[in-house]
């Protein structure tokens, strides 16, 4: 396969992905946003692209995503590099999302950290699902003892 097959095969994996990807450089602006986050938080990449991280971080985690983030840019070492991350989200429509993502930090050809790069998967459906069954566990424990 040519480089110029495989990065429009490349190209067509992350743009058609029903899981979110997206890139945001240095200083946490979105530079890269595929269909499946389109889906995923409302926003068009045309929405998106160019804007803070800000958009789909609640605001209560913010202060403490920022001081990560900046360190990570900084150090390009990261502790989170082959775990799935679990953290909450925001919609366009103010809906909260529970996700899992994995992330990569981007370097450039020369080594210097540009950003970082993140496939998001929406759980939320998932995540309702076991704080339900908790209860009923936590219910039915209660009844036993």
């Amino acid at each position: 396969m040519s480089k110029k097959s495989f990065a429009w095969l490349s190209e067509q994996i992350v743009r058609e992905n029903s899981d979110a990807i997206m890139f945001a450089d240095r200083e946490g602006a979105i530079r890269l946003w595929n269909k499946g986050a389109e889906a995923m938080f409302g926003y068009s990449a045309a929405e998106a692209e160019g804007k803070s991280l800000d958009l789909i971080i609640p605001e209560n985690l913010r202060g403490r995503h920022w001081e990560g983030y900046h360190k990570v840019m900084a150090s390009g070492v990261t502790r989170y590099g082959t775990e799935l991350l679990a953290a909450p989200g925001i919609r366009k429509d103010g809906a909260r999302l529970s996700l899992e993502f994995s992330m990569v930090i981007v370097r450039g050809e020369d080594g210097a950290v540009l950003g970082t790069g993140a496939v998001i998967r929406d759980i939320t459906a998932r995540w309702q699902k076991e704080k339900a069954l908790k209860e009923r566990l936590k219910v039915l424990e209660e009844k036993q003892g």
